[in-house]
């Protein structure tokens, strides 16, 4: 587990060191080939995966903190649930060091910074000690807040410290709680552990389990984020560089859908039970409002920005469903939105070097001048949308049958919002690659070079495996959902 971290922040440390500041090339070149490394180590994890297995495996478990009274641990491990959002984030890690060729201002700092958020996530997802959860947690602000604020757009310095501020003030919030918690901990056994498994096995009273939910859900939903604690996304996303949008539609949101799932529906089970009729009300509000602003919106990134605030809806109406189906169609949805919105951002990302401009009415009949990109964009378009045979079919299927199952008018609301994401995609789509080539700007444009298209054949793939295959993606992690329930 460790090793995890460590490649990151050492490969950090020697290009840092060895890799002359002018050497923007192979700077770029070292940086994907570190995180290439990690997503190997990645692999061969899955592959000594035992499925059968609910609890965590692989387990790095030494004392780290001692003081008289208390003991934090530095205590790694991973079960299904986190082993699909380390395989993620090591996976989009790869695309975002890819499709950041375009960087030419202090590539040196960029590459560090992103190393060390990738250490710092992968953190957040294998720690099993709520202190040790939190320093990750915390640590991830820094190299985002930089990532935005140096090589973000025009408004980078607003939207960086928006985001940071948005996100902190949870934080502290939820520091309050889990020292409360260790202290509960303290009062009922004698002994003070920040460690989640003695925790976990704590039975609290329904009165103290409401405020500590409370709490945790605070930062969670801002991180999500949650309607309406959503004002910072759409900033942010739309300042920040291509791979800071890719890592934070794919990785950083899901920080939050992941700490509801670990911490809130496992330390809290009767104030989950309470709190859920509220927070699935806010994910359906979520649903319909992020796609009827995406639907208004005429730049393309914006619109993609306002889509993660509907899409990440669904995954908060199939945890809060508080059943099997829509746990697993929660989980699976939060890997479908990082792959299809991290893919969309990387599209327009690419359009936006050649034309400089996200401006829906500034494209038209691109598909005559870029076939490839046009049908690989559609692909992930539909995938999005959840078409038949795409990953986002079977995520968002699992979630509405979830719904269904717990509160029939939720589903019907829930699928208010898939049309409503079909109409803003297709609406841009045809907008953007249908129609006459009339803008003299967009005759000359060219097709996906080499290197974009070894960026996108991945995620077309995952696309397809996921939705034709689920059972493969969803198996890792069946018992530990089924703790959770």
């Amino acid at each position: 587990m460790t090793m995890l971290l460590v490649v990151p922040v050492l490969g950090a440390l020697l290009l840092g060191v060895l890799v002359p500041r002018q050497s923007g090339l192979a700077l770029k070149v070292g940086a994907t080939g570190v995180a290439l490394i990690n997503l190997l180590l990645v692999v061969v994890l899955w592959a000594r995966f035992d499925p059968a297995q609910p609890g965590l495996q692989f387990e790095e478990n030494v004392p780290w903190i001692r003081a008289l009274s208390f003991q934090v641990n530095y205590h790694l491990g991973v079960d299904g649930i986190s082993l699909l959002l380390v395989a993620l984030t090591a996976f989009l890690m790869v695309l975002a060091f890819l499709g950041s060729w375009s960087i030419t201002d202090r590539v040196k700092e960029y590459v560090i910074t992103l190393l060390i958020l990738e250490s710092a996530m992968l953190g957040v997802f294998l720690a099993a000690d709520l202190l040790l959860f939190y320093v990750f947690w915390e640590v991830t602000l820094i190299p985002m807040f930089l990532l935005i604020g140096v090589w973000g757009g025009a408004r980078r310095i607003y939207a960086s410290i928006k985001f940071v501020l948005f996100t902190a003030a949870g934080s502290l919030v939820m520091l309050v709680a889990m020292v409360s918690l260790a202290w509960t901990y303290t009062a009922t056994t004698g002994q003070t552990t920040f460690d989640l498994e003695p925790v976990l096995r704590m039975r609290l009273p329904v009165a103290t389990q409401m405020w500590l939910f409370a709490a945790f859900a605070l930062a969670f939903a801002i991180k999500v984020p949650v309607f309406p604690l959503h004002t910072w996304l759409p900033d942010a996303h739309v300042e920040a560089p291509t791979a800071g949008s890719v890592i934070l539609a794919g990785v950083l949101l899901k920080m939050g859908t992941y700490g509801f799932l670990r911490f809130c529906l496992t330390l809290f089970p009767e104030a989950s039970y309470q709190f859920a009729p509220i927070l699935a009300a806010l994910a359906l509000v979520g649903i319909v409002y992020g796609a009827l602003v995406a639907l208004a919106q005429q730049d393309i990134k914006k619109l993609v920005a306002y889509s993660s605030i509907s899409h990440l809806g669904f995954v908060m109406l199939g945890l809060f469903a508080l059943n099997a189906p829509g746990l697993q169609g929660s989980l699976l949805q939060m890997i479908n939105h990082g792959i299809s919105t991290g893919a969309l951002f990387l599209l327009v990302g690419m359009i936006y070097e050649r034309r400089h401009t996200r401006l829906i009415s500034d494209y038209g009949g691109l598909w005559k001048q870029m076939p490839l990109f046009s049908a690989l964009f559609l692909v992930v378009a539909l995938s999005s949308i959840a078409l038949p045979f795409t990953n986002g079919f079977v995520g968002e299927f699992l979630v509405l049958l979830g719904a269904f199952n717990a509160r029939v008018a939720w589903a019907v609301i829930a699928v208010s919002g898939m049309i409503l994401s079909a109409a803003y995609m297709l609406w841009m789509y045809q907008r953007v690659f249908f129609g006459p080539l009339e803008n003299p700007e967009n005759r000359n444009l060219a097709d996906l070079g080499r290197r974009e298209v070894a960026i996108l054949v991945p995620i077309v793939i995952l696309i397809f495996s996921i939705g034709v295959a689920p059972r493969f993606f969803l198996r890792p992690a069946e018992p530990a959902l089924q703790m959770v329930l």
